[in-house]
């Protein structure tokens, strides 16, 4: 009966039923995914909404994907923060339905690193260094593990999707790039090129949109703005200086800030919040990035 109640209630909270609450906040670590409540959440003291882990019993994994969905590095909203989807850098990426779990679509990914949804029923991933990554990709929701187009790109890192402008991006190591849809209602679609611009610092790593025009690039040595219209890179002052920055994720309006940073290799037990300023430590998880919901 807890179970059914609990089921209902998750489904109208990301159906839009309920209200969604804009504290809700993605983490992701090892080989599983937490929504936690971060008004609710202080130090080691945490509000959990839901949890997916590769290794529950109810989750029903492909084969293979156990190994393939190992060390977790992407946990993004979307489809109205109904869905999350999930890169591992174990090489795989997952789209999963939030309020059933329910796994709607999966590949075999090598590296994966980040991803997001696109229109037409697509998602696109970044791969980072592998001998068979390195490379931006696309596959169709509804034909899972099929490969439909890939363009190279050196330790692919981040991308995101502006509906606004129709345009995809995407980060590697030393550059940031822009894409346009080409063919995309046939059955070979494609990515036009449109836009380069060299990153002015090293290793490009997260990619972060705030809003139509701007995005957050961070890479070795700190964090930068992207301006979009004026195709300028400038430095976050909040973040300049901050190193080896996993996910960044900023609200222009409030100027709350959220953000994870490598700590202990290439991993963290910290989430760090600015505006209001509190961290929220969770020393049962290595943790990666964090998202909050669109």
């Amino acid at each position: 009966m807890k179970n059914l109640l609990f089921l209902i209630i998750a489904t109208l909270l990301y159906t839009g039923c309920m209200p969604v609450n804009k504290n809700q906040i993605a983490v992701c670590g090892d080989g599983e995914v937490r929504i936690i409540d971060l008004a609710e959440s202080d130090g080691t003291r945490l509000k959990e909404i839901w949890r997916w882990s590769k290794d529950d019993p109810q989750t029903k994994l492909p084969e293979g994907y156990d190994m393939y969905m190992r060390n977790l590095d992407e946990c993004k909203f979307v489809d109205n923060n109904t869905k999350m989807l999930l890169t591992a850098s174990g090489d795989g990426m997952m789209l999963i339905d939030i309020p059933t779990k329910e796994i709607l679509c999966y590949a075999h990914v090598p590296m994966a690193h980040s991803a997001d949804l696109l229109p037409g029923g697509r998602i696109a991933v970044a791969l980072s260094t592998h001998k068979k990554g390195n490379a931006l990709e696309i596959y169709d929701i509804d034909a899972p593990e099929k490969l439909v187009f890939r363009d190279s790109l050196y330790s692919g890192h981040g991308v995101v999707w502006n509906e606004k402008r129709q345009s995809l991006f995407a980060l590697g190591y030393k550059e940031l790039r822009e894409y346009k849809l080409n063919d995309w209602n046939t059955e070979n679609p494609s990515l036009n090129k449109v836009g380069t611009w060299e990153i002015p610092m090293t290793s490009g790593h997260d990619l972060s949109p705030v809003d139509d025009n701007r995005m957050l690039v961070s890479a070795h040595e700190g964090v930068m703005w992207f301006d979009i219209d004026k195709e300028e890179f400038t430095l976050f002052e909040p973040l300049k200086d901050a190193e080896n920055v996993k996910s960044v994720n900023y609200d222009a309006k409030t100027s709350r800030l959220i953000y994870t940073k490598a700590e202990i290799s290439w991993w963290t037990h910290n989430i760090y919040q600015s505006n209001p300023q509190k961290t929220i430590t969770i020393d049962s998880l290595n943790i990666y990035k964090v998202r909050t919901m669109k």
